[in-house]
């Protein structure tokens, strides 16, 4: 990651000099991270008619306009940055094409099983990769957790596990020091935790 961080700074350092190549390499660095993200939070009703590579196409192409600003402010990291594009792009696309209620994006998230397992593991470390049954079942335990869990808990571990951001890039994306997301992590891992040992029924949510 320091790598990267440091490769980044370099290709802004020389787009903000006016390095067309460098402009374009620094666009397109974080593609596939924008396409995971998109993935995660597009409404399963709209995979059919929205390709997460398009939703990320329109967010870079409006990233190539607003660059110069950014470059010469950069108010946050670069990829938060791009990131809050594509974002702001999906929920217009999600307000344009599904009729808007109470939940919020965050709560329609399909889930994959694989970052499911990422955070199955985390909770139950035991599991091995031959139990599959178990692990199967362990996942969709966390899938009905993470249901229950409030908002800004199930928040911070979709941005740690599905979208794999690191603490700093999760403080930046929720606003916040990145004390304050260990914080959130760590709680909410306690609560999700204590939601699979001893789940709510349905007379006593």
């Amino acid at each position: 990651m320091p790598a990267e961080k440091e490769q980044t700074e370099e290709l802004m350092s020389r787009a903000a000099r006016g390095d067309d190549g460098a402009r374009q390499a620094l666009l397109q660095r974080y593609r596939d991270r924008l396409r995971r993200m998109v993935a995660v939070r597009l409404d399963a009703r709209l995979v059919a008619r929205l390709d997460p590579s398009d939703v990320v196409q329109e967010a870079l192409l409006e990233a190539a306009r607003r660059l110069p600003d950014y470059l010469r402010e950069r108010p946050v990291a670069f990829y938060p940055w791009l990131r809050r594009l594509a974002w702001e792009h999906l929920v217009k696309l999600h307000q344009r094409h599904i009729a808007r209620r109470k939940r919020s994006v965050a709560r329609e998230l399909p889930l994959p099983d694989d970052s499911l397992d990422a955070l199955a593991r985390q909770l139950a470390p035991g599991t091995s990769p031959s139990q599959r049954l178990v692990r199967q079942e362990v996942c969709e335990r966390v899938r009905r957790a993470l249901d229950a869990l409030p908002e800004v808990d199930r928040e911070v571990l979709v941005l740690r596990y599905l979208e794999q951001l690191d603490t700093a890039e999760a403080a930046a994306v929720l606003g916040v020091s990145e004390g304050a997301v260990k914080m959130r992590h760590r709680r909410a891992l306690e609560r999700l935790g204590g939601l699979l040992v001893e789940p709510p029924s349905e007379d006593n949510p």
